[in-house]
């Protein structure tokens, strides 16, 4: 999957929070700290731990969005998948996570295990357009704007009415035209969150 820009791939990582809400360790990090914290155990691998501009904005998002165990998520572009286990750690009961990357599928699937929750995951290596069909409570892309673009009407008929949609890896010069793009599809716009070079859309399917 053509992926917004990510920290350097394999590099140790020391713990970090996000959004007041995450803390993410590395796998054999023994002792975490931060009471009240959602452990992330994130390995270093090719599409990095969470730290880029565009994921952490996804997880700042996430973190406001409620979630019961109910909650069935579809994470486009999903990488080592970090966004759907912090979704499913938040309550989400199940989750899809769809890649075109043998290695970020391989990925996804160990932090899946190393964060328990496996049982929760399906994960496709492929397109939107070849996988389980299905809607979704809770859909997250963090991709290249011209990619959600391109996957608007497909994503968005992805989404249950009332579905929370999480976009990012949105250059600033693609902002409008993805926001119009996916309000011409019935969404509207909850937050907008500007970063240093891209921005992340939290849109609602009406």
């Amino acid at each position: 999957m053509n992926r917004t820009p990510r920290e350097q791939p394999g590099r140790v990582f020391d713990p970090f929070t996000i959004g007041g809400r995450f803390l993410i360790v590395p796998p054999d990090h023994d002792q975490p700290s931060g009471e009240g914290l959602i452990l992330l155990r994130m390995a270093p691998g090719a599409f990095g731990s969470g730290e880029h501009e565009t994921t952490a904005a996804c997880l700042k998002l996430l973190a406001g969005i409620p979630m019961d165990a109910g909650t069935s998520v579809l994470d486009l572009g999903s990488g080592t998948g970090i966004l759907a286990i912090a979704a499913v750690k938040l309550g989400a009961a199940q989750a899809l996570c769809i890649d075109n990357d043998p290695d970020a599928v391989a990925s996804c699937r160990r932090n899946a295990a190393l964060n328990g929750v496996a049982r929760q995951f399906t994960t496709h290596l492929g397109t939107l357009a070849d996988a389980p069909e299905g809607t979704h409570d809770l859909v997250l892309a963090n991709i290249y704007g011209d990619i959600l673009l391109a996957e608007a009407e497909s994503l968005v008929s992805r989404a249950r009415p009332g579905a929370p949609m999480v976009l990012s890896g949105i250059l600033h010069e693609q902002a409008f035209d993805v926001k119009k793009r996916y309000e011409r599809l019935g969404c509207g716009t909850r937050s907008t969150l500007m970063l240093s070079e891209f921005c992340a859309l939290l849109l609602e399917k009406q």
